[in-house]
């Protein structure tokens, strides 16, 4: 048994914060009148490999941005193998922007302020914004989600107090500048894409948080030999989520990348891609400002 299972399911201590989610290292807690710090001393298996780890409330998580921008983005293809109820609890994160896309299966999720549960369906997509309280509720067997945060390493908050879902309803409230989104497959369009020869679904985020970020899924629109994707200023990263593509950054050697797979590039990169299959889909977030 753990030291955070040993004080929290046999001597009762509740979970304050926990830093950070894919891999928790440090972890306040709090019973009896006293608080508590445990802090893990050497990893086991260091965050950023690539390699399937458990983080908070079980769930299994791996990078798929290993160098994590220098810990100015974190990127994680998240999944929960057993459907059925999640041991989560009611808590929010410190961060500058956090986004979440349901690649396969389901999952329940309930939000303040945004009305009762609903469930994401593989393709939904939500923004949450910094500080927002949720919670994950339950999910299919094999439920995968991509999460991208900035910055990597931030602190979740446990609210004890706050029960989810909160009696007012306040669907353009703000959360220190940006709104939530939810984005559902089921009713999105596709326009011209932000590249020659794609064509996009927006998710709307990139209005939710006043031109931070935007995301949008995009894909080929006909028949594709190349393009070229410019980054002017902050970031451009993309996962292919179906299908496959070759990517050439600047003057490095091509890479083939398939489902599961991502890239990035920074202000004043630029990355060509080609041999695009064509079933081939990606998840692009674009960072239009930069973050320390």
């Amino acid at each position: 048994m753990s030291a955070l299972d040993f004080y929290a399911e046999e001597l009762g201590f509740r979970i304050d914060v926990i830093t950070p989610a894919d891999a928790p290292r440090v972890v306040r807690m709090s019973g009896y009148g006293i608080r508590i710090r445990l802090a893990q001393i050497k990893d086991s298996q260091q965050a950023g490999d690539g390699e399937w780890r458990t983080g908070r409330a079980g769930m299994q998580y791996r990078d798929l941005l290993p160098d994590r921008l220098g810990g100015r983005l974190i990127a994680s293809h998240i999944r929960i193998l057993d459907g059925g109820p999640v041991p989560d609890y009611v808590h929010h994160h410190d961060v500058h922007f956090q986004m979440i896309y349901c690649y396969r299966g389901w999952v329940k999720v309930v939000y303040e302020d945004q009305g009762p549960p609903f469930v994401m369906e593989a393709g939904d997509c939500v923004l949450q914004p910094p500080h927002i309280r949720h919670r994950v509720l339950e999910c299919s067997e094999n439920m995968e989600v991509i999460e991208v945060s900035s910055p990597a390493e931030h602190e979740t908050h446990v609210d004890h107090d706050m029960d989810l879902p909160t009696a007012k309803v306040e669907f353009n409230r703000d959360f220190s500048g940006q709104r939530f989104v939810r984005h559902k497959v089921s009713e999105a369009k596709w326009f011209p894409g932000p590249y020659d020869g794609f064509e996009a679904r927006d998710t709307g985020i990139a209005d939710a948080t006043n031109g931070l970020a935007s995301v949008q899924v995009i894909r080929p629109s006909g028949q594709l030999q190349s393009t070229i994707i410019r980054c002017d200023a902050g970031i451009v990263f993309a996962v292919v989520l179906q299908g496959a593509v070759t990517m050439q950054r600047d003057h490095q050697a091509q890479q083939f990348l398939a489902a599961g797979e991502a890239f990035v590039i920074s202000t004043g990169m630029q990355a060509t891609i080609s041999d695009t299959s064509k079933d081939l889909e990606l998840l692009q977030v674009a960072s239009m400002q930069e973050h320390s």
